[in-house]
């Protein structure tokens, strides 16, 4: 579980370091590409602690979600439309409704283990 939290933290540092420069007109591709794989990660988490997780579905979803946002994104561009909005919007819930569930999840641990030891 830990492993894309740890990845995570290395491409933002590494990123930090460097000073490579991405041009204006991909702004939206980026963000949009960054925001998806935000919500696969979420998403896997999620599926980690609910004990579902699975590596075939964590991988292609995390591409697929990529390549269908960047989609949308390119094809906004070219018809003159802000699609990427449509996907900003998608993958903006999924990831809030991701990280509550995660939340509660994580609560609920805590909670149970809390009471455990009081028992004991």
């Amino acid at each position: 579980m830990w492993l894309p939290i740890l990845g995570l933290a290395v491409g933002i540092f590494l990123g930090l370091l460097t000073d490579i420069r991405i041009p204006a007109e991909y702004a939206d591709y980026l963000s949009i590409a960054i925001l998806a794989a935000l919500d696969t990660l979420f998403g896997g988490i999620r599926a980690y602690l609910q004990n579902v997780y699975d590596e075939k579905i964590f991988i292609s979803g995390f591409f697929f979600n990529i390549a269908l946002a960047a989609s949308l994104a390119f094809l906004g561009v070219h018809i003159g439309v802000d699609l990427y909005l449509a996907a900003v919007f998608a993958f903006g819930v999924r990831l809030f409704q991701n990280i509550a569930v995660i939340r509660r999840i994580l609560l609920t641990k805590w909670s149970t283990n809390r009471e455990k030891k009081e028992k004991s």
